[in-house]
């Protein structure tokens, strides 16, 4: 098995559901030198708690699980979270039956084991761009703030905001990730590669960002998270 130290435009959070510990290592170590970043659960149970803590893009969903099966954990993720992230179910069943009952359960994907792991990367990062409105004219909205990627347009409680394009790009990498925190080093990695900016752009940059999006406005929606990074989100009392 070749890896690849090729990194993804932004860095997405994948929850891995597999009761096999050799192979789930196996696969997070794979996926997080493509730059995701993976927790694994090894049971529904687990995997309900995940799903409650925090958001993910992606949720990776072995069928026969310890304490139940992945088809009710996406029907719980459906009908009881009303949850519509994208979900690849990685399996060894592959009779036609079986694909029809994941698809029915709300599965967005499936991939019958043995798989290869380059294929795995191709089918995660279509089913996240598909539903993160990266191939279609969806908004990014948080709180009054949308960022509407087909017009290039950016409001803030009606109105227009007008953004050079690296605070454009910066601030659709924060919208899209929130609440995430994303660090420093992957916004570089996103608004730069591997061209290196001067060491205080990206630190300018987020101060006109902040004067523009966060300053005429009573609630402020551009936090740092000392020593992390930063994220778009609405401040919790």
């Amino acid at each position: 098995m070749n890896k690849s130290n090729t990194m993804p435009n932004t860095s997405y959070f994948i929850l891995m559901v597999e009761d096999h510990y050799e192979l789930a290592s196996t696969v997070c170590e794979f996926l997080e030198d493509h730059g995701f970043v993976i927790d694994h659960a090894r049971n529904l149970d687990a995997a309900r708690q995940f799903l409650k803590q925090q958001p993910y893009h992606l949720l990776l969903l072995d069928i026969n699980l310890p304490d139940g099966s992945g088809y009710e954990l996406c029907e719980w993720l459906r009908t009881e979270r009303g949850l519509d992230i994208p979900v690849l179910m990685l399996t060894a069943r592959d009779t036609l039956d079986d694909k029809l009952k994941g698809f029915a359960s709300g599965t967005d994907d499936y991939l019958v084991k043995p798989f290869d792991f380059n294929e795995l990367v191709v089918r995660i990062r279509a089913l996240i761009k598909r539903a993160m409105g990266e191939v279609s004219n969806s908004k990014l909205q948080i709180h009054d703030l949308v960022l509407d990627s087909a017009t290039q347009q950016i409001t803030r409680a009606g109105k227009i905001i007008d953004l050079p394009p690296i605070q454009f790009k910066l601030l659709k990498i924060l919208m899209r990730n929130s609440p995430k925190v994303i660090s420093k080093q992957e916004i570089v990695m996103e608004l730069w590669g591997d061209e290196e900016p001067e060491s205080d752009a990206l630190r300018s940059h987020i101060y006109n960002l902040r004067k523009m999006v966060d300053k005429p406005f009573e609630q402020k929606l551009i936090h740092t998270v000392s020593g992390v990074g930063l994220k778009v989100a609405v401040a919790s009392d």
